[in-house]
């Protein structure tokens, strides 16, 4: 069987956000999501370097952070300044909508964690899918303290689905500490 996609790709490196305030987007993933903070750095690129690698702006300038979340995930913040920058966040129904989840042991202590942090809004209370590909899925949405959703997420081994596909989505079997692929 010949394998569709790009030819040497092996995994998802990082998802990457654009934040209102880096500073303040690093606090909340490092001390409330609990991430370790990679790097940082200044992206600020003469002529027309911005549009041709990035399509932004030429005048745009950016900074950027590098976390780990987990034992998989590691995340890249984007703080950009740019003369034509829309600043409204879109909504998941928006094209460019998104959320980022997180698996959790035990979604009704995580939203109930959440719910004491400031600026942090849970959007509902925790609910268990029924029925369906995802049945026995718990999961809430919770919004950071500028407006980025984000979800909780509990999907056990053995949904619905897999009895239709030999497709397995990833399942964390360690702690948010352990490392795969590099300390």
């Amino acid at each position: 069987m010949t394998r569709r996609g790009i030819p040497g790709a092996v995994a998802v490196h990082h998802v990457a956000y654009t934040v209102p305030d880096l500073d303040q987007a690093v606090e909340f993933f490092t001390d409330v999501i609990g991430a370790e903070l990679a790097y940082t750095l200044v992206q600020d690129a003469a002529g027309d370097w911005m549009t041709r690698k990035l399509d932004v702006d030429a005048a745009a300038t950016a900074r950027i952070a590098m976390l780990r979340l987990g034992p998989v995930t590691n995340l890249e913040l984007f703080e950009y300044t740019a003369p034509d920058q829309r600043r409204q966040l879109p909504r998941n129904s928006d094209w460019g909508g998104h959320h980022l989840a997180i698996h959790v042991a035990d979604v009704d202590a995580a939203a109930e964690y959440l719910r004491a942090q400031p600026g942090v809004r849970v959007l509902s209370t925790p609910e268990t899918i029924a029925d369906g590909p995802i049945a026995g899925d718990r999961w809430v949405y919770f919004t950071t303290p500028w407006g980025m959703q984000l979800e909780l997420i509990n999907l056990p081994p053995g949904a619905p689905f897999e009895q239709q596909t030999d497709v397995r989505l990833y399942q964390p079997d360690g702690s948010w500490s352990d490392r795969i692929g590099g300390s």
